[in-house]
């Protein structure tokens, strides 16, 4: 994967200008993408695009590609792309999408950098999405390809076979295929659900899998978002927490997702903050029936016992290990409910919690809560390459370093 050297020289004389103007480019690039194209509204995340977090993951991410192809000593694009691949065949994705994105992607950096873009700068760039392009492209024919899907026929029909209240805002779908055997999953993987709201638009979102590999059927846990500070509750999550009850069908992708359970038997450490217990669940229900020996530590900050999701489940499941303990933090200092430890009041603080050496680290949770909770881990010696975690949404992190 190598430019041109005459592309080469003239990406690395116009990146700085295109990296200044990234986010400026994608502003201009998906309201117009849309209006030539509304089908692909079908797609995208409209609340993601709605608060700019779509737009800021595209052109870091493009930026960030374009640097590797021009800097050797910038860090591997590898994991980063694989991650994207995984977004797009949850979604749905087909290789002639990115035909459009590709055109609409390059008027819009025309659009803002006017005279600056001659015909050299525009072939080069062009150069640049056609090489990101083309190296998703195979990745994602290759996830088709192993999960036996049809590009053109993404989603498959599912049946709610039973609904758990989890609190007030959160609970669990137990989805069985209504045709077929349930697809095999890696532990720590999600699935989208696509769902057509009463406005005629339809939207998916990504939920982790909440359950191990089963083989008859999959459980996901979902948060119904409210909205704060004037913004509209999630349409997806609303939409589900209203309707999404015992023999309901919904249209679900193929699992997908990097950030797996392995099948090493050292120590594993998971940190989770919220709804962030999802895939910790998920582990934790694998574990405790393939490695119930494993040594784990799991940490999990909420706002009160009342808001723990799945905590009866993971109590079981810690319990029934030989070498797992749990810690909780709950912000309400009044919550003195029993839990697997006494709980401490407040936010998480790993700075003193026992850490087993040479540990591996799985994260999920909001995105501030992850950075510091790696800042902690890493001053306590634990090496970066051995901190995993999962984001909801567009990987903001992924595409720049995380300082700490």
């Amino acid at each position: 994967m190598k430019l041109s050297a005459s592309s080469e020289e003239t990406v690395r004389a116009t990146a700085g200008v295109v990296a200044a103007h990234a986010e400026e480019i994608t502003r201009v690039f998906y309201p117009a993408m849309f209006a030539a194209h509304p089908e692909l509204l079908r797609v995208f995340n409209r609340a993601n695009q709605a608060v700019g977090e779509q737009p800021k993951a595209l052109a870091a991410s493009v930026v960030a590609f374009a640097v590797q192809l021009i800097d050797p000593d910038a860090p591997d694009f590898t994991p980063v792309m694989q991650r994207i691949a995984h977004k797009h065949v949850s979604l749905g994705i087909r290789a002639r999408d990115y035909t459009i994105v590709g055109k609409h992607l390059l008027d819009a950096v025309g659009a803002v950098l006017g005279d600056a873009v001659t015909p050299t700068v525009a072939a080069a760039w062009d150069e640049v999405y056609w090489l990101f392009g083309t190296t998703l492209i195979a990745e994602e024919a290759k996830l088709y390809a192993l999960a036996g899907t049809d590009p053109e026929h993404p989603w498959r029909r599912y049946r709610v076979v039973e609904r758990f209240e989890e609190s007030d805002d959160v609970f669990s779908l137990v989805l069985a295929p209504v045709d077929g055997a349930t697809p095999m999953h890696r532990t720590g993987q999600y699935v989208a659900i696509a769902v057509d709201l009463p406005d005629g638009s339809r939207q998916p979102r990504q939920y982790t899998i909440s359950s191990g590999p089963r083989g008859d059927a999959l459980r996901v846990t979902i948060k119904r978002v409210r909205g704060v500070g004037g913004a509209p509750d999630g349409q997806v999550s609303t939409w589900l927490h209203q309707n999404a009850l015992p023999g309901t069908v919904l249209e679900l992708s193929q699992p997908a997702g990097d950030v797996v359970l392995d099948d090493a038997d050292s120590p594993l450490v998971l940190v989770s903050a919220g709804i962030g217990i999802t895939p910790v669940a998920a582990i934790l229900e694998d574990l405790s029936r393939r490695q119930p020996e494993r040594t784990v530590r799991l940490f999990h900050a909420d706002r009160a016992h009342e808001s723990h999701a799945l905590y009866d489940s993971l109590r079981r499941q810690v319990l029934a290990m030989a070498d797992a303990r749990a810690q909780n933090w709950y912000e309400s200092e009044a919550d003195q409910a029993p839990t697997l430890h006494p709980a401490l009041p407040g936010f998480m603080d790993l700075g003193a919690v026992d850490l087993p050496e040479d540990a591996t680290v799985f994260m999920c949770g909001p995105l501030p809560f992850m950075q510091a909770a790696r800042r902690t881990l890493l001053a306590r010696g634990v090496a970066a390459d051995r901190i995993h975690y999962e984001v909801f949404g567009p990987d903001l992190w992924a595409q720049q370093p995380v300082k700490g």
